[in-house]
């Protein structure tokens, strides 16, 4: 690319031609989805998914196929559907228009109103899974594409989700261009067939990834949507503008790649974004679940915020969640099969912090969480963690003392995950609480155990007040004195109405014999 002597008159010209986008991509309401794959060791039957996605109040569910099972159980459900098309049906979707009318009337045409198919994902980042087949990706889109408007379909858009890696020198985003190796022979013709069909570019945007390749020149809180101090902000040293998230400024990088294509006019779609709950320690170990947690919580509240961006604040581009479940099955790194909300039987991999979202991705479904520690948690981490729970942190660690109902097993990972709970539940359940320095994890299973009953449980939180007032009293009395478990509360009263017969008994047997001796 040759240099602009004028950059900021360039920039300046380029805002001047935002507001027509904004306005026209205002009309819609953005929303966050789900996407959906399916490579999960015992995966819920089509109605047990349809069910457990109308429970979380998703409206928008991309797939990666056109699973008719799946499109059957969505039928009337409200659920908006994205359907794809797998990248080893491109040869022959782009070689034949007859197959790809065939394909749309095997896949769309029996499902659709009912079930609502909403666009058309044609492959998955053609240019560096497959570019093979990358001449065939153009003509299976326009092929689609005119199979959908000869069954009176023309408003379900057809697009393909590319990779971030098509854009080049994407910091600071005022300087993004597309890989010139592309620009002319796919990129160009592929914006000019989305401009023309109103459909948008889709992209799979991770700052996961950004962050993990930048070797620290991206602050973690930068990536997560974390406030940040203003001298942290990254800032475009070309537009001055501020960015306080990562997705923003790879949002605006896309922007001024079609730009610098004369575009202006294409909407983006986030196809794909997400943060790993696991993966190796070594190699990755930001990929836990209290940062998943923080960044799926942040990206949702930023969507539905209509946050825009720095570069386009009226626009706010809609975002599919990867993913809705653990695909146990995929190969790759660790964290590749765990990037899922849910595992495969429908309980949650952590908890989302979505408040306000109306219900959505509530994703808490038994409303009783705990907090323990951590599997394969470091011991050292783990007693540090609960030195600290039971010292600054005034949990009540007074049933792990020995002797007590919680001291067995006696082990810092048994100890641990109650200090935990105890600490996680004292502070409300509140985002942070259950993290330790990345030791502990918030669970749906109850941790409880024979007489050892965690302080999560609904067996002692009758009330929040209530729990935490006895804990508190308990804590300052002498553990000889304590009453033990198995005789607390509902056992005192039967406890002190035997007391009181047997005292009344032998007084009434006393009384007689005096009587006799008289």
């Amino acid at each position: 690319m040759g240099a602009n002597p004028f950059p900021f008159l360039a920039l300046l010209l380029f805002f001047r031609s935002l507001p027509a986008v904004a306005a026209a991509a205002g009309a819609e309401q953005p929303f966050v989805g789900v996407n959906m794959g399916t490579d999960v060791s015992n995966l819920l039957p089509p109605a047990d998914l349809a069910a457990l996605i109308e429970a979380q109040q998703i409206k928008h569910v991309r797939l990666y196929d056109a699973d008719p099972g799946i499109l059957s159980a969505l039928a009337g459900a409200g659920v908006s559907v994205a359907v794809g098309v797998p990248n080893n049906q491109l040869l022959a979707l782009g070689s034949s228009p007859a197959t790809a009318a065939a394909w749309v009337a095997r896949h769309v045409l029996p499902f659709h109103p009912d079930t609502p198919i909403s666009a058309v994902a044609v492959g998955d980042e053609v240019p560096t899974a497959l570019p093979s087949v990358l001449p065939l990706l153009l003509p299976a889109l326009r092929s689609l594409s005119a199979a959908l408007a000869a069954a009176n379909l023309s408003s379900i858009p057809v697009s393909t989700p590319l990779p971030f890696s098509v854009i080049l020198d994407p910091f600071p985003p005022s300087q993004a261009y597309f890989n010139q190796s592309l620009a002319n022979g796919f990129l160009t013709p592929l914006l000019r067939f989305l401009n023309d069909t109103a459909a948008p570019l889709m992209l799979n945007l991770y700052p996961y990834y950004a962050f993990m390749q930048g070797r620290g020149a991206i602050p973690l809180d930068n990536a997560l949507f974390k406030p940040l101090r203003p001298a942290l902000e990254e800032v475009d040293p070309n537009t001055l503008l501020h960015y306080t998230n990562v997705l923003d400024a790879m949002i605006d990088a896309a922007y001024v790649a079609m730009r610098n294509l004369n575009f202006t006019s294409v909407p983006v779609l986030i196809t794909e974004t997400g943060w790993p709950a696991n993966g190796s320690r070594r190699d990755e170990p930001y990929a836990t679940r209290e940062l998943a947690s923080t960044y799926n919580s942040n990206v949702i509240r930023h969507v539905l915020d209509r946050a825009g961006t720095p570069l386009r604040p009226e626009v706010t581009p809609s975002v599919y969640i990867y993913e809705l479940f653990d695909e146990d099955l995929r190969p790759g790194p660790a964290s590749e099969a765990s990037w899922g909300l849910f595992y495969g039987n429908g309980t949650p991999v952590y908890l989302l912090h979505v408040a306000g979202a109306g219900g959505f991705l509530a994703n808490d479904t038994t409303d009783r969480t705990y907090c323990v520690a951590a599997e394969g948690a470091d011991r050292r981490g783990l007693q540090a963690a609960l030195d600290w729970a039971c010292g600054p942190g005034r949990a009540n660690c007074s049933e792990i003392q020995p002797g007590e109902s919680c001291y067995a097993p006696n082990n810092v990972t048994s100890h641990a995950s109650y200090a935990f709970d105890s600490y996680f539940q004292k502070e409300g359940k509140a985002a942070g609480s259950c993290y330790f320095q990345g030791v502990a994890m918030v669970t749906t299973t109850d941790p409880s155990h024979g007489d050892c009953i965690f302080p999560g449980s609904k067996q002692m939180n009758v009330t929040g007040a209530g729990m935490n007032t006895t804990q508190t009293s308990k804590a300052g009395i002498p553990s000889a004195l304590r009453l033990r478990t198995g005789i607390e509360h509902d056992h005192i009263i039967p406890m002190i109405l035997s007391i009181i017969l047997v005292v009344s008994t032998l007084s009434w047997n006393h009384v007689l014999i005096l009587a006799a001796m008289n």
